[in-house]
């Protein structure tokens, strides 16, 4: 008898070594919002990551059920998560390296650019270490084009009417529009709707995904359609130590696939985000405004070189090299 108990034992704990074998590893993901462009990469992503390691490896994305938006790299300093996504702009004193790709009037071209800075950014030692504080690794950005403004009330007609308007507008963009003594206010995304249709804001300044993905279009009036002060820095992080953990082959599918989901990110973005936002803004009724070139250079004459200083001095008094952050970035835009 004690033999079979010894066998059934043995069979037992070969059972549950099997299982604990061929447990999945899964993270948890914290986004926000709903499924769109803005997420493609990280939806595409998930998919990658689990058919390249036959369901081993698997990425469950929660849309708000994990986090605040703004809550989301101390959910990742604390392991509450494995990976998140979160803009700079909500928090510029917890990610001030990567503030440099929010200055107004860069001058980024394409996604496909904005792509390339922000990898190479990223991988530089000040940018590493400033994201290490929260326990995170930077993983891939979230290109964005060029921001504009949609809004209700008059349609401004110069630059200058913008002066009193209260404009959710984060970052950079709201350092370009309290240039021209607008009233920048910062607010999650998904308050935007609700504040705008209150007349707590009358205006907001997003890319053309968000406006559809968050409702302003529902009730904007007028866009602007070459304001382009700048985008905003969103990128996608990973909790250092649960990427440290996995196996070799997970750690591979992951990083592995940043590239293609960045590249089904932009397909998507160039291709059925921007063809639906013209039909959309006509469906709607909402007035184009389009600025005269000298609006739009006494525009950036205010902003852009002012703000820019600012910026490298208050980080260089931080001890970021921040000089060398902008040179980075704006060489490869110009080059």
């Amino acid at each position: 008898m004690k033999h079979f108990k010894t066998l059934a034992m043995a069979s037992a704990i070969g059972m549950l070594t099997a299982v604990q074998v061929q447990a999945a590893t899964e993270w948890n993901v914290s986004l926000w919002g709903k499924p769109r462009a803005f997420t493609a990469h990280v939806e595409k992503l998930a998919e990658l990551v689990e058919t390249k390691t036959n369901g081993d490896f698997k990425l469950n994305l929660s849309y708000g059920g994990l986090s605040k938006n703004k809550e989301n790299l101390d959910g990742i300093s604390i392991g509450a998560f494995e990976m998140a996504q979160f803009c700079a702009g909500y928090h510029r004193d917890k990610n001030p390296t990567i503030t440099v790709m929010e200055l107004p009037f860069l001058g980024v071209s394409s996604l496909e650019q904005e792509t390339k800075i922000a990898q190479a950014l990223y991988k530089h030692p000040a940018v590493v270490k400033d994201l290490a504080r929260w326990s995170a690794t930077l993983l891939m950005p979230s290109p964005m084009p060029q921001y504009n403004i949609a809004g209700v009330g008059d349609a401004p007609k110069t630059v200058g009417d913008f002066e009193g308007m209260r404009v959710r507008a984060t970052g950079g963009i709201g350092k370009a529009m309290a240039g021209v003594n607008a009233v920048p206010t910062s607010m999650s995304a998904t308050e935007v709707r609700t504040s705008l249709d209150s007349g707590v804001i009358s205006a907001v300044a997003f890319a053309p995904h968000a406006h559809m993905a968050f409702g302003t279009v529902e009730s904007a009036k007028w866009w602007t359609t070459n304001l382009n002060p700048g985008t905003v820095n969103c990128p996608v992080v990973v909790n250092t130590d649960a990427l440290d953990s996995l196996s070799d082959a997970n750690r591979e599918a992951l990083l592995g696939s940043v590239d293609e989901a960045l590249a089904y990110y932009i397909d998507n973005y160039n291709g059925k985000t921007m063809k639906a936002w013209g039909p959309k803004l006509d469906e709607k009724g909402i007035e184009r405004i389009t600025f005269s070139d000298a609006e739009i250079a006494e525009f950036k004459s205010k902003v852009a070189g002012p703000t820019r200083e600012a910026w490298i001095k208050d980080m260089s008094a931080k001890g970021i090299p921040a000089q060398e952050l902008y040179d980075l970035v704006n060489g490869m835009i110009t080059q």
